[in-house]
């Protein structure tokens, strides 16, 4: 009650969850053990000082002193992150918004695409992208016609798009029962196609500048990766790669897209029926 009230007395941040998204949030959260002590930490105010870093881009120790204490804050990041929640919490925000959308709740159809990230001095690995020109790391993605995160894996920037994407269709494999097709640009061209039919029985198909064409053009289905990249920009902890461990990066790529999903249910909870459930905790 009393971690309540001060969040209450507080003034909010932009990045704050709002009543509606802590609904649609709080189910997924595991329980207090029993056998402990009373939980004293608000979780709200946990996830709150996730969000101001993820989104504003500071170090941990800069967080608010209105928020709770940074090291309870990095460590309730870093133990979900370890157990593997914020993956779960993906999955079933992402099935929620499908089905809202008016979709299978499992896709069939998929996008592929890197993007290179400029590293740090707190970097724990770093390559040299020759093509972008860029000392840092590659944030590999796999998303659905919806631009929804699928699976991310984050790797040094030396390693080639179809080595990595070898990495990441590995780590995706099994986890999508109905996925036949993925898009890809030109850089997956090759012997990715074939080793990713005999190995996980997924298409690749390679969408292709039209001959003859300059400057910027739209192309069919890549765009959509593309938008996610663009959506991911907007966090500010994201603009370059801060992290010393790969999978602190991917934690954060999950959490800016659990976010975004949040949003989007919490503006369409006012519209399902009353006493219908907006996501299923089955799992989670």
């Amino acid at each position: 009650m009393e971690a309540t009230a001060r969040r209450k007395a507080r003034k909010p941040y932009e990045s704050d969850l709002s009543d509606a998204e802590w609904a649609i949030l709080q189910p997924l959260l595991p329980l207090a053990i029993a056998a402990g002590a009373p939980r004293t930490t608000d979780l709200r105010e946990v996830l709150n000082g996730i969000l101001y870093r993820l989104h504003n881009g500071c170090v941990w120790h800069a967080l608010p002193h209105d928020l709770p204490a940074e090291g309870t804050v990095r460590d309730y990041f870093h133990r979900w992150r370890r157990c593997g929640l914020w993956d779960r919490i993906n999955d079933t925000l992402r099935r929620a918004v499908r089905r809202a959308e008016g979709h299978d709740e499992e896709p069939s159809a998929a996008l592929i695409d890197s993007q290179s990230a400029k590293g740090s001095r707190t970097s724990g690995v770093r390559g040299y992208d020759a093509g972008k020109k860029v000392t840092g790391t590659k944030r590999h993605l796999l998303v659905d016609t919806l631009g929804l995160l699928l699976c991310v894996l984050v790797h040094p920037a030396n390693i080639q798009d179809r080595d990595g994407a070898k990495l990441l269709l590995a780590k995706a494999q099994g986890h999508f029962p109905r996925l036949q097709l993925i898009w890809a640009d030109g850089g997956y061209a090759g012997k990715l196609i074939a080793w990713a039919w005999r190995m996980c029985g997924w298409l690749i198909r390679i969408v292709r500048r039209p001959k003859g064409s300059k400057g910027w053009v739209l192309l069919p289905r890549r765009w959509v990766v593309e938008r996610t990249f663009a959506w991911l920009s907007n966090c500010r902890a994201l603009a370059r790669d801060y992290d010393y461990h790969p999978q602190t990066s991917e934690a954060l790529v999950q959490v800016a897209m659990i976010h975004l999903m949040l949003r989007r249910l919490a503006k369409g909870a006012a519209k399902r029926p009353q006493g219908q459930p907006l996501v299923n905790c089955i799992g989670v």
